[in-house]
């Protein structure tokens, strides 16, 4: 199939989240995939808290939330289903939702289609190897520098994907002795850091012979241009990338 394969799989992941999120301790969830000619159905079946009625057509709504105390109880904006239905409508695809009611698990279904034989593009009929993508990249020594211990393994998985050497800090100070140690070409890193934030340690790296050459770019979700500003003012920050990310105020 023709997709993007980032954006797919976190339609996926954001069911299989769902589900996880809404089945207590002891139940069940389910992932199949079946093929046809023409379509490929994902389903993600939970044995957990159910959807009423009134409430089975609206679950892909912006915002909706089931109306009851134990949905609740998990917070969220309610979103998450919403931007599957996008997602998934954006490769030409359907979701749709099942349950018999309250307290007796969902089903959800993805369903997408497959590209024809005759219709592929010449220049997509063989995805392009692991080594042939990491020999278009030049190579960099990247430090990536954030607190949250999930985003910077997956950064570091994705950087080293493509051909770079990566290291990563989880605070400001390890942010500094890093790249006195490793003498990284570019360094990635948050501002909201522990013990040294961001703009701090920006300032103390550029302050050193060996940090005068290094490549800052600012991640995070503080995007105000006061924030950008801030980046700039610190020591050569050349870019802010304002991000969304899960985590309080910077909620998306």
């Amino acid at each position: 199939m023709e997709g993007d394969l980032t954006r797919l799989a976190q339609a996926l992941s954001n069911l299989l989240h769902n589900a996880c999120k809404y089945t207590p301790p002891g139940g069940q969830i389910d992932l199949s995939v079946q093929f046809t000619e023409k379509d490929l159905t994902l389903r993600v079946r939970d044995t957990g808290i159910g959807i009423s009625p009134e409430m089975l057509p609206l679950v892909f709504d912006m915002f909706a939330q089931l109306d009851h105390s134990r949905d609740r109880s998990q917070g969220g904006l309610g979103i998450g289903l919403s931007l599957v239905r996008r997602l998934v409508e954006m490769h030409g695809g359907t979701v749709w939702a099942h349950s018999a009611g309250l307290g007796l698990g969902s089903e959800f279904v993805i369903c997408l289609p497959i590209l024809m034989e005759e219709s592929r593009p010449e220049a997509i009929s063989r995805p392009a190897s692991a080594k042939e993508i990491t020999a278009r990249c030049s190579g960099r020594r990247i430090l990536v520098v954030d607190d949250n211990r999930d985003s910077t393994e997956s950064m570091r998985l994705f950087l080293g994907m493509l051909g770079n050497e990566v290291a990563v800090a989880y605070n400001g100070l390890e942010a500094v002795e890093s790249v006195a140690s490793f003498r990284p070409d570019v360094v990635l890193l948050d501002i909201g850091l522990p013990i040294l934030n961001g703009y701090e340690a920006a300032r103390k790296i550029q302050e050193q012979a060996w940090g005068k050459g290094v490549v800052l770019i600012a991640l995070t979700g503080w995007g105000q241009e006061e924030d950008r500003r801030s980046c700039i003012e610190a020591g050569s920050v050349t870019i802010c990338l304002s991000l969304f990310t899960r985590s309080s105020s910077k909620n998306f």
